[in-house]
């Protein structure tokens, strides 16, 4: 799926404003609560790494494979944040993979919000050359 950068950061605009408003979910998958148990993280942290989300951390764009909801796109994103294990130990940097559907209105699912299992790519990251 093709998208622009200039698509990309409408996208994050409505989702901030989805956000800032309280009109979001984060999916209740074991994932996702992992978060929460392995780390000190917050729903408020949650809310902050959604807020900062920036073109620059978008992956890829895909149709939603679940049955009945192949007109969605779900959109990708990694995004790295500083959190404290919660059993003892020093401040980690964590790479998150994110997915998410904003759905019609102002409401958005954030289907997966954990670890990233494997690298992700990054089309709109300006790759400086040392």
């Amino acid at each position: 799926m093709n998208v622009t950068k200039s698509h990309i950061g409408e996208y994050l605009s409505e989702i901030h404003a989805s956000v800032r408003n309280g009109n979001y979910q984060i999916a209740s998958r074991y994932k996702n609560m992992d978060m929460y148990i392995d780390y000190i993280f917050t729903e408020k942290d949650a809310e902050k790494l959604l807020l900062a989300l920036r073109p620059e951390d978008f992956s890829q764009a895909v149709r939603n494979m679940h049955p009945g909801h192949a007109e969605e796109v779900l959109y990708v994103f990694g995004k790295e944040t500083e959190l404290l294990p919660r059993f003892g130990g020093r401040a980690e940097n964590v790479p998150f993979y994110l997915k998410l559907n904003k759905l019609a209105g102002p409401y958005v699912i954030v289907i997966s919000m954990h670890r990233q299992e494997t690298p992700l790519l990054y089309p709109f990251k300006d790759c400086a050359i040392v």
